[in-house]
């Protein structure tokens, strides 16, 4: 199952990808994610023991995030539960200012009870986290008021 959201942002690329490449912060503003720990750094690869969850269903997994700053972020993981873990950041200078930032999801578990409640849930997940990391670019991106 294949999910996209996307928006426009008043921010530069550079500002939106670096929000975007702390992944350790998720767990603050992101729903679904309850922790985020980088446990090892190869330049531009970063390998990401993560925990995600809705209510009582939580799974752990290990993934790997390849940066190509400015530009896009892609995190995969074949680990369990999953069969497919593909979750990339895509983001685009605009010439008028600001960027246009989307989000390019595909979710395959192994198990098929999980996989249907996925598909019934996706849009939904991918539509809040589109909008919880709108909300933390303003957060710390806009101008305080004089």
């Amino acid at each position: 199952m294949i999910e996209n959201a996307s928006a426009t942002l008043p921010f530069s690329g550079q500002q939106v990808f670096d929000l975007a490449a702390d992944i350790e912060k998720y767990p603050q503003f992101l729903h679904g994610w309850m922790a985020a720990h980088i446990t090892q750094s190869d330049g531009n690869v970063l390998h990401v023991a993560q925990t995600m969850g809705v209510g009582p269903m939580q799974m752990t997994f290990n993934s790997r995030a390849v940066l190509d700053r400015p530009r896009r972020i892609d995190v995969t993981s074949t680990e369990e539960p999953f069969r497919k873990y593909s979750f990339s950041w895509l983001i685009s200078e605009l010439s008028t200012g600001g960027c246009h930032i989307g989000i390019a999801a595909e979710f395959e578990f192994r198990s098929l009870l999980l996989q249907v409640a996925a598909n019934k849930l996706a849009p939904a997940v991918i539509a809040d986290t589109l909008t919880s990391f709108e909300r933390r670019a303003h957060a710390l991106y806009d101008a305080p008021a004089a």
